[in-house]
């Protein structure tokens, strides 16, 4: 999406509509993507998992998805001048709670 800013030449000064939710959609593509990749490459390496490729793609979306929310919501503290560590660790600590949830 930020390529289609850049390349409409639409300054996120001058037109933060457009550039800012391009913004937040870039990153939660990227996070999402970056960390789906690794978790997929974790996972098949744990050597007490016997899960077959079709699972071990599920719950690494999973978990990808949700380190990019947890990264926007992250990012949405940070530009509203909220954010501190503690906070962080908690917005994290939601997503680990409900991914292990979710794993049992």
């Amino acid at each position: 999406m930020s390529l289609l800013i850049v390349l409409w030449r639409v300054s996120p000064l001058l037109a933060p509509t457009q550039a800012i939710p391009a913004f937040f959609g870039s990153v939660f593509l990227s996070v999402t993507t970056v960390s789906m990749l690794l978790l997929i490459l974790f996972w098949q390496n744990v050597p007490h998992h016997t899960w077959d490729t079709a699972r071990l793609v599920t719950v690494s979306m999973r978990q990808a998805i949700f380190l990019g929310i947890g990264t926007l919501i992250v990012l949405l503290f940070h530009i509203y001048g909220l954010l501190t560590w503690w906070i962080i660790l908690l917005i994290y600590g939601v997503f680990l709670l409900v991914e292990l949830a979710l794993q049992q």
